[in-house]
C-alpha cells in the first residue's frame, strides 16, 4: 500500500506510477499512461485503467450505500484521503 513495489509483478514501477497518477489526478498522468503503453502495450494499458476504475467504483458503491469506514482505517488513511480530495 505504500507504493514502494518489490511485488515481483513485471513493470511494477510503471504500473504503480500510472495508478498513483490516475488516483491522484496528477500532472504526471499523461507521462505515466504513455510509459505503460510503451512498456506493456495497449491491452495492458486498458487492463490497468479498468482495474484502477474498478477500485474507484467499489469505493463509490460503499460510500453510496452508507457502509461506514472503520475507525482504524479512517485514522490510517486520513492524510491520503485529504491529499486526494484537494
Amino acid at each position: 500500500m505504500a507504493g514502494e513495489g518489490e511485488s515481483g509483478v513485471g513493470h511494477e514501477q510503471a504500473l504503480l506510477a500510472f495508478a498513483d497518477a490516475a488516483v491522484g489526478a496528477t500532472e504526471q498522468l499523461a507521462e505515466a499512461r504513455a510509459a505503460v503503453l510503451r512498456d506493456l502495450g495497449e491491452a495492458a494499458l486498458l487492463d490497468a485503467a479498468a482495474v484502477i476504475a474498478g477500485f474507484d467504483a467499489i469505493t463509490r458503491v460503499a460510500d453510496g450505500t452508507g457502509i461506514p469506514l472503520v475507525e482504524a482505517m479512517a485514522e490510517a488513511t486520513a492524510a491520503w484521503r485529504e491529499l486526494v480530495s484537494l
